[in-house]
């Protein structure tokens, strides 16, 4: 009987074959990680079409806006009223362009309504990003302005008991605790109006920025890096094949 040694092929291509399972298993990775920032790129893509049609609409009296506060986000408003500076309120702190400040967020009463429509009428500068001279930043009291609108969100973390003390997150529960008076859901984020101009006038703050971010290049480089990794794994693979060492 004549032995003959096994063909060591099988186990001399196992090596590289197991090599290449890894960088596939990479390139798979990668594509689902390119895939996911593509679903990204279409959200914020959808995101902001509805940001630029809100934006570009004429602006619509507030109390027309639907109930929905969701379908409202930067929609803009116009709304006409008395403002309440002695209910005022300050959302801290807040930075802009790098310097400490505060947002006011003043109460405007609508004839023969009781309930009040929060005004965030700009950024001021506070050194501690708490305390204002809310009386420099007076503007007028009867009042016809336009802005965007928001929802406040219903609940959060409670305000601080010290009344004194700034509110550091907006919520529909806490500024209704502070005021005492129904709130509406949204509030508007004023951008223009019809009163005379003073020298000190809140800086008012900008519309959101449509922005399409980054996730289309971080598309695609994930699949640049399954792309190297899948053509590295093959051309190693052949080199292995190629290099194995032959039967003796």
């Amino acid at each position: 009987m004549i032995w003959r040694t096994p063909d060591p092929l099988p186990s001399v291509r196992l090596k590289p074959l197991l090599g290449l399972l890894i960088p596939l298993a990479f390139a798979a990775l990668f594509v689902r990680f390119g895939i996911w920032q593509l679903s990204r790129h279409r959200e914020v893509a959808a995101r902001n079409a509805v940001l630029s049609a809100r934006l570009a609409a004429p602006p619509i009296a507030l109390e027309s806006l639907p109930a929905d506060t969701t379908a409202v986000a930067w929609a803009r408003v116009r709304v006409a009223g008395r403002f309440r500076y002695d209910l005022e309120l300050v959302l801290g702190p807040r930075v802009s362009e790098g310097s400490p400040g505060v947002h006011l967020l003043t109460p405007l009463e609508r004839p023969g309504n009781d309930t009040l429509v929060l005004v965030s009428r700009g950024w001021v500068y506070s050194p501690d990003g708490a305390g204002v001279a809310r009386a420099r930043w007076r503007e007028a009291d009867t009042v016809e302005i336009g802005g965007y609108a928001l929802p406040i969100p219903a609940d959060g973390p409670a305000p601080p008991a010290d009344t004194l003390r700034p509110l550091r997150v907006l919520t529909l529960s806490g500024v209704a605790s502070r005021l005492g008076r129904p709130v509406a859901p949204v509030h508007v984020v004023m951008t223009s109006d019809s009163m005379a101009r003073a020298d000190s006038v809140p800086r008012r703050l900008p519309p959101p920025r449509i922005d399409p971010g980054p996730h289309w290049s971080y598309m695609l480089q994930w699949f640049g890096f399954a792309l190297i990794a899948l053509v590295g794994g093959v051309l190693l693979y052949r080199r292995g094949i190629v290099e194995r060492p032959s039967e003796g």
